[in-house]
């Protein structure tokens, strides 16, 4: 993850910060598995599991995140201000006490939403180039 903020970057990162902070200073790339996080928590509460099972479900398997890989990546996105953990359970919460939920927060929004519009913006360039085909215009009445 470090190198990718490096090689992406126009700064030197700083050593005093996260990886995290060094990406979103340098608006270098997340990682594919820090965006599925932010993902899944931009519409709702979640606790780790349902954030896995979020990201299988959206991606048709195709991203899997394993427990390890998952609190690895909550930690740093703590420390970085991009999620916070929920101080009480959700409304109608009836599983395991012991579950922490996490919430996405203003900055983290922020980021995700730089991230998006940064790959939307490789999309447009690889349809100019016609390595994907053009976008269709959406049906009325649909909210596509």
């Amino acid at each position: 993850m470090r190198y990718i903020a490096w090689r992406y970057s126009s700064t030197q990162p700083d050593p005093n910060l996260s990886v995290s902070e060094n990406e979103s200073r340098s608006g270098g790339p997340l990682s594919p598995q820090v965006f599925h996080i932010l993902l899944s928590l931009a519409d709702d509460d979640l606790h780790g599991y349902a954030i896995i099972q979020d990201v299988a479900m959206r991606t048709d398997g195709e991203v899997r995140l394993t427990a390890s890989t998952l609190y690895a990546a909550v930690k740093r996105l703590l420390e970085s201000g991009w999620i916070e953990e929920r101080a009480s359970r959700p409304a109608g919460a009836a599983d395991d006490p012991r579950r922490r939920y996490y919430r996405l927060t203003k900055a983290g929004r922020e980021v995700a939403r730089a991230e998006a519009r940064r790959l939307e913006q490789l999309a447009a360039m690889a349809r100019a180039k016609r390595l994907l085909p053009p976008l269709t215009a959406a049906p009325k009445g649909s909210r596509a």
